[in-house]
């Protein structure tokens, strides 16, 4: 048996039969013939951070360590390894005076990981990580090395390249191993982000025009309060304004990980207690500007272990959804410690995005490590699949092939170009075999 590999929360783990690091994508290919030579089924983890067990299988499992770097940059594009973080795309294109447009506030992701599960930050006019992807190379079933282009006519096993790349961008590895990703980039910017304590109640009362009137809104609210946290990014013309050496210690690793992490452990030891903790909280807010590189704003530092679903739905339903949840925590004994996070993107054209289709909010509940709290997820979850919701694919829920066909258009054709690329189910695993079926 191979090593056992583990999420980077630490409740998902799987021992394949065996463990490859491929450095090219000759080396996926080797490995996906030989696996299907096998009879085994194939997988190439990230860097774990999905909470479900989307990545993981139980014969060869392909470590992304050596398939790093950048390999070219054009005019208004960049190629990357499928292996390559997030983190080292954003200094690597920074150096060069480009950026990425949007991307969600971790960077520790694989782009073949975050691409393929549907990652996304906050926008109203820009869309997540998938809507910014012009060509993916891939491996298919039969080892095959194959380039899937936005703007391709061709037919790839009879499937229309256009399709494919549609179904692909979010394509849960399904479809083939993703070797390298090209994105479409744009010459390096400011943002300007302003920090600030606002009522949930306000809040409600003012979701248009807080939507409408940031090109990136980011909250969390404090449960058992009435206090949100909001983040909105616009970008700047400058000059850059970054937050001095102790200001960004104090918020991102102290107070946001070192203080937080200390306020769980106490509360997940005395959970009576997180209600007075939470109002602590919120009462330490305070309100702050600063201007920097765009990939310094759009992401965070995120070091406390926790568990966490996320639901999108249309953007319309978002202040019935708040509502509900609040509700539903007022009247439940739940002592939740972890904010509740709010975001928003314009439609996608990806066809298991979660905003595939119509402008999206989405609602992230999390919860510490060591205090799973299944019975919240659950209740939040009931609500969110009332109003047609749509389960991030990297994080916990419990929907399966038959709710997930009623809430995505082009599920049924997703299901048919699988069909044609993977007949023998080399990609599958536990986790697509509930999802698609």
């Amino acid at each position: 048996m191979g090593e056992t590999f583990r999420n980077w929360a630490g409740n998902q783990s799987a021992t394949p039969t065996e463990v490859r690091t491929p450095s090219d994508a000759e080396g996926v290919s080797r490995a996906v013939r030989d696996a299907v030579a096998s009879g085994r089924r194939v997988r190439m983890i990230g860097s774990g951070h999905s909470f479900t067990s989307v990545a993981l299988t139980d014969g060869i499992l392909l470590r992304p360590d050596a398939l790093t770097g950048i390999r070219e940059v054009g005019d208004g594009w960049v190629t990357a390894e499928a292996g390559t973080t997030i983190g080292t795309l954003n200094r690597e294109l920074h150096q060069r005076g480009l950026a990425l447009a949007n991307m969600g506030d971790i960077d520790a992701q694989t782009l073949a990981g975050a691409v393929q599960t549907g990652t996304h930050g906050t926008g109203r006019d820009l869309g997540g990580l998938a809507d910014q992807v012009l060509a993916l190379e891939m491996v298919l079933a039969d080892g095959e090395i194959v380039t899937v282009r936005g703007d391709g006519e061709g037919k790839i096993r009879g499937v229309a390249e256009q399709d494919l790349f549609d179904a692909a961008r979010v394509g849960l590895g399904a479809l083939g191993v993703v070797t390298a990703v090209t994105f479409r980039v744009e010459p390096s910017f400011l943002l300007r982000s302003v920090r600030e304590p606002m009522a949930l109640s306000s809040i409600l009362d003012s979701l248009d025009s807080l939507v409408t009137g940031n090109e990136h809104l980011d909250f969390f609210w404090m449960p058992h309060t009435d206090t949100c946290l909001t983040k909105r990014n616009n970008r700047s013309p400058g000059p850059a304004r970054p937050p001095s050496a102790l200001r960004y210690w104090l918020d991102n690793h102290f107070m946001e990980n070192t203080l937080f992490g200390a306020v769980c452990g106490i509360g997940g030891r005395y959970p009576g207690a997180i209600p007075r903790l939470n109002a602590l909280s919120a009462a330490t807010l305070s309100a702050s500007t600063h201007t920097d590189a765009s990939h310094r704003i759009f992401t965070s530092v995120r070091r406390v272990r926790f568990l966490e679903m996320e639901y999108a739905i249309a953007r319309e339903h978002l202040g019935q959804a708040l509502r509900e949840v609040r509700d539903l925590l007022e009247v439940r004994d739940w002592k939740i410690s972890f904010p509740i996070e709010v975001r928003v993107t314009p439609a996608s054209d990806a066809w298991l995005s979660t905003a595939y289709g119509r402008d999206s909010a989405y609602i992230a509940c999390h919860v510490y490590r060591p205090t799973p709290n299944p019975a919240y997820f659950e209740g939040v979850e009931e609500i969110m699949t009332r109003l047609g919701g749509r389960p991030h694919w990297g994080k916990l829920h419990t929907r399966d092939a038959t709710y997930l066909t009623r809430v995505y258009p082009r599920f049924a054709d997703f299901l048919m170009v699988r069909d044609a690329l993977d007949p023998g189910r080399a990609f599958a695993n536990e986790y697509l075999d509930t999802v698609l079926g």
